[in-house]
């Protein structure tokens, strides 16, 4: 007879928790730093996951002033979606805060997540296949993708650009750039596109796409230089881009580009800084650089910042403070543009935890916390 009463009793328990969500709280930490206030009131801060373990996570920097220090909330995710059953995804590459909206590029998981920017709920999900970076312009939204299978030296696939509707998220239309596009740029009517090659080992892409924004089409490319990453716009109406070079004989490099009236060509200047990620606040474009070479089997790591209306160094490093010596793998940079002051993301050994470190504008250490694995990507909440 007691042992029928505990069988029903467990059946009860089991049929209760199938009915509630099981919530799996966020990992908090003070960070020890001060809330300031202003404008901006906190940071996600996107941690990509090593590819194939499913393990893309968001984090979030309480900046709002509601405390007097500086909270860190790792792995929300989880917690503020507690009916997803794979959680974020694989491979986290992108994440923008647009009006009320967070877009969060999941490269592996083949889609784009959309959640609310205050409490990071999601809102929707776009297929996208081998998706990469997304960017906006208008009532639109803009995301690259390779197309083909994460395959590098197999069949070529010509990569695309989808164009997304943010108030449906809804795919409306698509159009063909290079090989394994990357990072994108809006400016004067044009969508300018950098394509890698990076799957091509013998023949990498030297292009960025121009694709007019009205008509929707691939109007030409300007040749730059192999294996193109990065491309921000700056406030002049230039376009900065990053090579990863071929890892061998060819370096990576930045570029300025001042297009021409019809925005379709380019002159370019080239500037000898390996450029892994940046920020461009004002006329100052802050960096991080890591350069890997096979002939070397090491890595070359930099820092500094670059003036931006005159093409040349700054400074040749971002700060002198000992701490950044810590850092073993700077893999992502963002720098508050009210206040300059900037975080460098640590990815270290690319398998694990990271961390997050905040310096102040002259570069003085201020903290640290732990991260998910391979912090990579960043964006600012605002009022």
């Amino acid at each position: 007879m007691k042992k029928a009463i505990f069988i029903l009793m467990a059946a009860l328990a089991v049929a209760a928790c199938r009915e509630d969500e099981l919530v799996i709280p966020s990992d908090t930490q003070d960070t020890g730093g001060n809330s300031v206030g202003g404008s901006i009131v906190g940071m996600y801060v996107l941690c990509e996951g090593n590819m194939g373990t499913n393990k893309a996570s968001v984090d979030y920097l309480d900046l709002s002033g509601n405390g007097s220090n500086v909270v860190y909330h790792r792995n929300i995710y989880p917690e503020r979606n507690p009916t997803e059953v794979k959680e974020l995804g694989d491979v986290g590459n992108d994440i923008k805060v647009n009006g009320n909206r967070m877009w969060m590029v999941i490269n592996c998981s083949n889609m784009v997540v959309v959640a609310t920017a205050d409490s990071c709920r999601k809102v929707a999900k776009i297929d996208i296949p081998n998706c990469r970076y997304v960017t906006f312009d208008g009532a639109f939204a803009y995301v690259s993708s390779y197309v083909g299978p994460v395959e590098v030296g197999g069949t070529e696939h010509l990569g695309r650009v989808y164009k997304v509707d943010t108030a449906s998220y809804k795919k409306v239309d698509s159009v063909t750039v290079g090989y394994q596009p990357e990072e994108m740029a809006v400016l004067g009517g044009k969508l300018y596109v950098a394509n890698s090659g990076g799957y091509l080992l013998d023949h990498r892409e030297k292009t960025v796409s121009v694709v007019d924004l009205a008509s929707f089409t691939e109007e030409g490319k300007i040749e730059v230089a192999p294996n193109l990453h990065r491309l921000r716009a700056d406030r002049h109406g230039r376009l900065w881009a990053t090579s990863r070079g071929d890892y061998w004989t060819e370096p990576s490099r930045l570029f300025r580009l001042t297009l021409d009236a019809a925005g379709t060509s380019a002159s370019v200047d080239t500037l000898d800084i390996p450029v892994s990620d940046l920020c461009i606040v004002g006329d100052s474009l802050y960096y991080i650089g890591v350069e890997w070479s096979y002939e070397t089997s090491s890595n070359k790591i930099g820092h500094g910042i670059v003036d931006v209306a005159r093409a040349e160094p700054l400074a040749s490093s971002l700060t002198s403070a000992p701490e950044f010596s810590d850092i073993t793998l700077p893999y992502g940079i963002i720098v508050n543009p009210e206040d300059r002051d900037f975080y460098v993301m640590d990815a270290k050994d690319y398998l694990s935890s990271g961390q997050l470190y905040h310096f102040r504008a002259d570069g003085t250490f201020e903290w640290r916390v732990w991260t998910g694995d391979i912090p990579g990507h960043a964006a600012f909440v605002y009022k």
